[in-house]
């Protein structure tokens, strides 16, 4: 859980993929906030990131993806271009953001907060890598599962059940 208190954290602004200004509030009350990447050997979380918005998206999760290029240039392509990809490959109908750093004095202020929540070690502070994920629920919580934990693992599933309304 991060010192940053969930109104806080969706409060912070960011841009969409269309450059225009939202924050997190505009998504609901259960968030899987993800930095995506198209070259990733990870990138077919895509796959089980869409199966989950299709499965809980009615029932109130909203998995917001956020493109990033800091690890080994793994998202080089115009928002257009990753746009193009997600929805042509993956089928992707979540929405996409537009392309943040999520590491070093340029992260944008909403990795900056959310890197100060914990994993299920304990470890708290930089993104590892591409598809890190940060499920945000309606008590407050942050829970911050790393790249190799797929989406749909059983861990996330059970929080993102226990959060959303029946």
């Amino acid at each position: 859980m991060t010192n940053t208190t969930m109104t806080d954290l969706r409060q912070i602004p960011f841009e969409t993929a269309d450059g225009q200004s939202t924050t997190l509030a505009s998504f609901g009350d259960v968030l899987l906030v993800v930095n995506v990447a198209s070259k990733c050997g990870f990138t077919p979380q895509y796959e089980q990131l869409e199966e989950l918005q299709k499965t809980y998206g009615d029932r109130g999760l909203t998995i917001v993806g956020f493109p990033c290029n800091q690890f080994m240039g793994q998202e080089p392509g115009s928002m257009e271009e990753i746009l193009d990809y997600c929805s042509l490959t993956w089928g992707v109908t979540f929405p996409i953001m537009d392309k943040v750093k999520v590491n070093g004095g340029g992260a944008a202020p909403l990795y900056k907060a959310l890197k100060k929540s914990e994993n299920v070690e304990g470890v708290h502070g930089p993104v590892q890598w591409n598809f890190e994920k940060f499920l945000l629920t309606p008590d407050g919580a942050v829970h911050r599962f790393r790249s190799r934990t797929v989406p749909n693992d059983p861990a996330i599933v059970e929080l993102i059940e226990r959060a959303l309304p029946r």
